[in-house]
């Protein structure tokens, strides 16, 4: 099924998040979709699933066009969208997960014997041999419930099947292996729309590859005009220096951070130092260890080895909670799962670590609490600066803010702040609020801050130092005010020109 979309606009008030964007996806190809985060590709991948409805353009589907789409009708138009979080329902087994709402029923009753038969010949389809239809989906890693969506849409009869970061959390055997499935699934016809940050990905399978940036498709190509040098300069737009450093750290102080023989599981050994005031990148490919990293600086990981001190005291640091206490916070890469309360409202998700310390004879201090609120919104222009508005319904940038706000405000005394990807899904007004917190944040109270990224040009706009990770180990350092977005690109394509670039969800068993 050939699909494409035309003039593909949104608008969210006065921000663009698609603008006048235009491909085409034919049957039997794999159409490669990049950008930086915020670049507007998990919008065109929600216009098409049914998620949110264009503000103008179409979507032509099968030679039908539709201004917009529900969900029921995307799928029944033979759109298939596995998503980097999986929507697998673990507790319930592979063959139930297959027919989920469209269940296969005998005599009034659910034909699971007959619903097993059909879920073992769709996962022979995927090359899914090992899995049992009768296991529940908890008990399977990550590569296995990726091949339980997929087979799961080809049973649904998917013609245009879009796959949104999908070797994100993948081994590299695993995404050899679904990189093999990819070309069969096209060799049999079926449109992909291959949604994805790695390069190497891009060249080794793509027919075709559109670059979004800022919500305009501002590059194509097909076949052998698809280099790594073309796909770079896309991407990066060739931007050389960075805008509006960071205030450059003072180093007659006490370092923030001093990181010496850090050891766990995959990682190190790992020495750091960082300054009061100053803004540190990790930057790596897919399990290069920045995030694992980070995860054990904040005790979520078991730390085998080494020593950590804040502000020159040891600190234990071996959970969240000794973290905490020693002054080491963390903003986790994926706020809504593990960070966000989202039906608590921004201003218990902001106080929830002080409302302790502004209690007033034990009891929860309304006043205080909006004091500590009203203050750290308007440091990081909240909007709406609402505190009783549930925090899963603000903006995904917004969401970022309040989640900064937990640990940034007046009250938290963070010396050391951990982000991990600090702008995935944010849009480009939210990015800068966030960028402008951070730097006030080192250059104002001297917090040392450590961000893992996977953008270059988040490095050069965002940090004073940059440390290139890989296979759990630092390998170079760079000074951010003598490199480019480009450079950074470049190191780490020299450094495994056959693999892939940097990827956002590295998860804490990378």
């Amino acid at each position: 099924m050939a699909a494409s979309v035309r003039g593909l606009t949104k608008r969210y008030g006065a921000t663009l998040a698609l603008d006048d964007v235009t491909l085409t996806i034919p049957d039997g190809e794999v159409h490669a979709l990049l950008g930086h985060n915020g670049a507007g590709k998990s919008t065109v991948i929600k216009c098409l699933g049914g998620g949110i409805h264009p503000s103008a353009g179409t979507i032509e589907l099968d030679g039908r066009t539709y201004d917009s789409l529900t969900p029921r009708e995307s799928i029944a138009a033979g759109v298939a969208v596995i998503y980097q979080h999986l929507t697998v329902i673990d507790g319930l087994t592979v063959a139930e997960n297959l027919f989920i709402g469209q269940e296969r029923t005998r005599a009034g009753f659910v034909d699971r014997r007959g619903q097993r038969e059909l879920a073992r010949a769709a996962l022979e389809r995927v090359g899914a041999h090992g899995i049992d239809p009768d296991m529940q989906v908890r008990a399977l890693p990550i590569g296995q419930r990726q091949m339980v969506e997929i087979a799961k849409a080809l049973q649904r009869d998917a013609r245009l099947l879009i796959l949104d970061e999908p070797t994100a959390a993948l081994s590299r055997e695993e995404s050899d292996r679904l990189g093999d499935l990819v070309r069969d699934l096209a060799n049999r016809g079926i449109a992909i729309l291959y949604v994805t940050h790695l390069l190497g990905e891009v060249l080794k399978l793509a027919d075709a590859a559109t670059v979004l940036r800022n919500g305009k498709a501002v590059w194509s190509a097909r076949g052998k005009d698809i280099t790594q040098e073309a796909l770079v300069d896309a991407i990066s737009d060739g931007q050389g220096a960075a805008h509006d450093r960071p205030v450059p750290p003072r180093l007659d102080r006490t370092p923030a951070l001093a990181v010496r023989g850090l050891m766990s599981p995959g990682l190190g050994p790992i020495d750091v130092t960082v300054a009061a005031g100053e803004i540190v990148a990790c930057y790596g490919l897919i399990g290069s260890g920045r995030t694992r990293f980070l995860n054990t600086l904040f005790g979520r990981i078991r730390r085998t080895g080494g020593t950590v001190s804040v502000d020159g005291v040891p600190r234990k640091a071996d959970s969240p909670l000794t973290a905490l206490r020693g002054g080491i916070a963390l903003v986790p890469g994926d706020r809504a799962r593990e960070g966000l309360f989202g039906t608590l409202s921004a201003l218990d998700n902001t106080v929830v670590g002080v409302a302790p310390k502004v209690a007033r004879f034990g009891f929860r201090s309304q006043t205080s609490e909006r004091g500590v609120f009203d203050r750290v919104a308007h440091w990081l222009s909240l909007r709406p600066m609402s505190s009783t508005l549930p925090a899963g319904r603000f903006s995904g940038g917004n969401q970022q803010k309040v989640l900064l706000g937990r640990w940034v405000n007046d009250v938290a005394r963070t010396r050391v702040l951990l982000l991990d990807d600090p702008t995935q899904g944010v849009d480009v007004g939210a990015r800068k609020d966030i960028y402008d917190a951070v730097k006030r944040l080192a250059a104002e109270r001297g917090v040392g801050i450590l961000v893992a990224t996977n953008e270059s040009e988040e490095v050069v706009d965002l940090a004073h130092r940059c440390l290139i990770f890989e296979q759990g180990q630092i390998i170079g350092e760079h000074l951010v005010a003598d490199t480019t977005a480009d450079q950074l690109l470049a190191i780490v394509h020299s450094t495994h020109p056959d693999t892939r670039i940097i990827e956002s969800a590295e998860g804490l068993a990378q």
